[in-house]
């Protein structure tokens, strides 16, 4: 296991489309995984695709630890879970805007419209098929690591470049968002 370095807005190789992983149960995958995990454990992050540490590979490993979800919300933690070739299929029309963060753009924050109820379909280390229904929160994380596979970062999705601001100025000195219980649930309609 290893950190790695995480690339950052304008390395070319965040905006290159990742190749699918062909055998999820390759050493190959289950080191790069472990490497993601050592990366994101050294930066207390909760998410990475693969091609954020310069692999282009469909992977993305995250976590939904409970002290990340406010109080009263409905959605449950999620143990670390590497999503290999993940699909997403929006179940609703409709986009929120929740703030997100991403590790290639550190200190920044951003307002970005993403469907709040999604399915998320991926292979686990032994090569099987997964489906998992996510809303809110949960939705969001996943539709943000996924754009990685595809090259694109959250500012790509932006309709408007206001909704863009540092940490400081929307979190204050925590550094983390805090969102309401129905914000976080996909409840909230803004």
């Amino acid at each position: 296991m290893a950190v790695r370095s995480i690339l950052k807005m304008g390395n070319p190789a965040l905006t290159v489309v990742s190749e699918p992983v062909a055998d999820p149960s390759s050493p190959g995958i289950r080191a790069l995984i472990d490497d993601m995990r050592e990366t994101l454990d050294s930066v207390a992050g909760i998410g990475l695709a693969a091609p954020q540490i310069g692999t282009p590979l469909r992977v993305v490993l995250y976590a939904l630890p409970a002290s990340r979800i406010p109080a009263h919300a409905r959605t449950q933690p999620v143990p670390w879970t590497p999503l290999i070739n993940p699909v997403i299929t929006p179940l609703t029309d409709r986009t929120v805007n929740l703030w997100e963060r991403c590790l290639s753009l550190p200190g920044l924050y951003a307002r970005v419209p993403r469907h709040p109820h999604i399915m998320i379909r991926w292979q686990s280390l032994d090569g099987q098929w997964n489906e998992r229904e996510c809303r809110g929160y949960h939705a969001t994380l996943l539709a943000h690591e996924c754009d990685h596979l595809d090259g694109v970062l959250y500012p790509a999705r932006m309709p408007d470049a206001s909704a863009l601001a540092f940490a400081s100025e929307v979190c204050g000195p925590r550094g983390v968002y805090t969102y309401s219980a129905a914000e976080f649930d996909g409840d909230d309609a803004s």
